[in-house]
């Protein structure tokens, strides 16, 4: 990916990111749960293994994220994938409200919204209706790649020119921003356009409607967004879980680049990690190889519902397969929970992240909620009644 483009409108990225809420910080920055060394928080992506349904891993979705209620993680977000059979997250702004139904602390946000699928005008009025359902608790995350093949990606845009849509992308985001904050200057064509819900509906008369709109996160797996969201002073969150090669160099970047703004007085990163815990590590190691063969197929252009790990251990790897296999479960923190928990201990230390957000993509629903309640169980974080600080 190319560096961040520098064009006229940077100006309104930094104005746009200084028009924020008093305690955006507060917000951005999580909360310790028992004794891990930062912040966890859940990356969902809604996925299908073979023999369930998109409803039973959308139900998986709401058990967990009452669990990571309960257990004290600190956000939950979720995935945006199109045209994928094993993956049912293709609508984070529907999901979201469905969880923010069935949920009353944990942060909700997306992981993220690929912007150039979708017009900023939607994304902000998406995200003002989930902030009225749930204020205050709404995150939105941002990403510039489609989250799809070429041609799915084609077909959301309307357009083939994908390419400029990528770059185009700090313009979208400066857009998106100003229809948040509703602060489109005088002689814009957008100035009479408002996204409702939003903060028109504070500044009209007789409005009572909070000026406050969900803080916006950059996403990335490159130094691009890296670069950009230390220019704007944004939160940064880097898709380790799937880019690790690239985490040490972009999240530098972003640190040695960080321009303060009334978003963040400093850096604030965190990092997708793929975890998988069980009660022993022969048992972590079959449900890791189950995602392993299905990240395989995915890259190889045979996608489709997660297998399960009795299907992984027969499938005759290729030596070239069995590399790919063994590479990807290298990324994949994985094991008894002692074990988790140490490998995240490390990683934190080797990465210097300021939040942890855990992705179990496994096969079956009852294996990846045991991971999550094993991961807070070794970490003393207290259980609680869903709902309760």
């Amino acid at each position: 990916m190319g560096s961040t483009t520098h064009t006229g409108d940077q100006e309104d990225h930094v104005a746009a990111a200084d028009v924020t809420a008093p305690d955006a910080q507060d917000e951005i920055r999580g909360r310790v749960g028992g004794s891990a060394p930062v912040p966890l928080s859940v990356l969902d992506l809604a996925t299908v293994g073979a023999g369930y349904t998109a409803t039973d891993a959308l139900r998986t979705g709401v058990a967990l994220a009452r669990i990571a209620e309960a257990r004290g993680f600190h956000r939950y977000w979720v995935a945006e994938h199109h045209s994928m059979p094993g993956v049912a997250s293709s609508s984070p702004a529907v999901i979201l409200a469905h969880l923010a139904a069935h949920t009353t602390t944990i942060r909700l946000g997306s992981g993220g919204v690929m912007l150039p699928n979708h017009a900023p005008l939607v994304v902000a009025e998406q995200f003002g209706t989930l902030e009225a359902l749930a204020p205050g608790r709404v995150d939105l995350g941002l990403g510039r790649a489609p989250g799809t093949d070429g041609a799915t990606a084609a077909a959301l845009r309307r357009t083939d020119r994908l390419r400029e849509g990528a770059e185009e992308f700090p313009q979208q985001l400066a857009e998106l921003i100003r229809f948040l904050d509703d602060d489109f200057p005088d002689g814009h064509p957008y100035r009479r356009i408002h996204a409702v819900p939003g903060p028109v509906q504070g500044t009209a008369a007789g409005g009572v409607q909070s000026l406050h709109r969900p803080p916006v996160w950059l996403l990335g797996s490159s130094m691009f967004s890296a670069r950009l969201a230390a220019e704007l002073g944004l939160p940064f969150a880097f898709a380790h879980h799937f880019a690790g090669q690239h985490t040490g160099p972009a999240l530098e970047l972003y640190r040695e680049a960080f321009q303060p703004s009334a978003v963040l007085s400093s850096p604030y990163a965190l990092i997708g990690v793929s975890v998988m815990a069980a009660e022993d590590d022969r048992e972590a190691r079959r449900q890791v190889m189950a995602g392993a063969l299905n990240m395989l197929r995915l890259r190889t252009g045979r996608p489709g519902l997660v297998p399960s790990p009795e299907e992984a251990e027969s499938y005759g790897f290729s030596p070239l397969e069995r590399e790919f296999a063994d590479s990807w479960i290298g990324n994949v923190v994985h094991g008894t929970p002692d074990e988790v928990t140490s490998g995240l201990d490390d990683l934190r230390k080797r990465t210097g992240a300021d939040e942890l957000m855990l992705t179990t993509n496994v096969h079956g629903p009852a294996a990846r909620l045991r991971s999550y309640e094993l991961i807070a169980d070794a970490y003393g974080m207290p259980a609680t009644a869903a709902g309760e600080k």
